[in-house]
C-alpha cells in the first residue's frame, strides 16, 4: 500500500483496532506479534518495542513509533481490582504475573504483565480463584482491517500482514539501509529483506517511524 492508503485504511479502523493496525505499520509488527504484546514490552523513554518469541522463536526489538503515544489498553483493563475482592480476586489478574519475582508488588507487576490488547470476556482459574484477561482473537482484526480496506475503496488486496510489507518498503523509500530494516523486521537471511529492494535504497540513515509521517 502507499503512504496515502495505509491512511485510507487507518481512519476506517476504531479505538484498538486502528492501534493494532497503527502499530503494524508503524513498527513492522506480525498480528500475532502485535496481539501478544504485554506492556511491559513498550518503553516510552527508549522508543522501543520488545517483540517477544517472534517468528523462529526469537525475540528482537524494533521501533516504538512517536505515533500513537497512549498507552495499551491493557494497562487500565488488566490492571483494574475489585476492591470488595481479597487476594488472588484481582479483576486484572495476569495468568503468569509471578515471573516478575515476589520481591515487585503486586499491582506493578499485574500490570507489567499485562496483556495489551485484552478481551472483554474474562478467563477464571478454579483453583486460585484469580481472573484476568487473554488477547483479542486475531480474526476480529482481520475481519476489521478488511472492512476498512473496501471502505478505503481500495482495488488492492489488503490484509494485516499488508502493513508490515508497506512498513519495509516505505522505510526503503525514505533511504533507510538494509541491514537497519533487516533487523527491525527480524529477518535472519538478509535476503529475505530484499524482496523489498524493488525501491531505491539510498543508503543509511537515522530511522524514523513512516507512521509518523502521516
Amino acid at each position: 500500500m502507499t503512504r496515502e492508503e495505509v491512511k485510507g485504511v487507518l481512519v476506517n479502523l476504531q479505538r484498538d483496532k486502528r492501534l493494532t493496525a497503527s502499530l503494524m505499520y508503524g513498527s513492522g509488527l506480525r498480528l500475532m506479534e502485535c496481539l501478544g504484546l504485554r506492556v511491559q514490552d513498550l518503553d516510552f523513554g527508549r522508543n522501543e518495542i520488545l517483540v517477544r518469541d517472534g517468528k523462529g522463536a526469537k525475540d528482537r526489538v524494533t521501533m516504538l513509533p512517536e505515533f500513537p503515544r497512549t498507552p495499551l489498553p491493557g494497562a487500565s483493563a488488566q490492571g483494574e481490582s475489585n476492591p470488595r475482592a481479597g487476594p488472588g480476586r484481582r479483576m486484572g489478574a495476569c495468568p503468569d504475573a509471578h515471573r516478575l519475582g515476589p520481591q515487585i508488588p503486586e499491582r506493578p507487576r499485574r500490570v507489567a504483565l499485562a496483556v495489551g490488547f485484552p478481551q472483554e470476556k474474562r478467563w477464571n482459574n478454579p483453583q486460585t480463584k484469580e481472573r484476568g484477561r487473554h488477547h483479542i482473537d486475531e480474526s476480529l482484526v482481520q475481519k476489521a482491517v478488511r472492512h476498512a480496506v473496501v471502505k478505503a475503496g481500495l482495488t488492492k488486496r489488503g490484509t494485516c500482514h499488508t502493513f508490515r510489507h508497506s512498513f519495509a518498503t516505505h522505510l526503503f523509500e525514505g533511504g533507510y539501509d538494509i541491514r537497519a530494516v533487516q533487523e527491525l523486521l527480524g529477518h535472519s537471511d538478509v535476503k529475505t529483506t530484499m524482496v523489498y529492494t524493488h525501491v531505491l535504497n539510498r543508503g543509511p540513515a537515522g530511522v524514523r517511524s513512516p507512521v509518523d509521517g502521516l
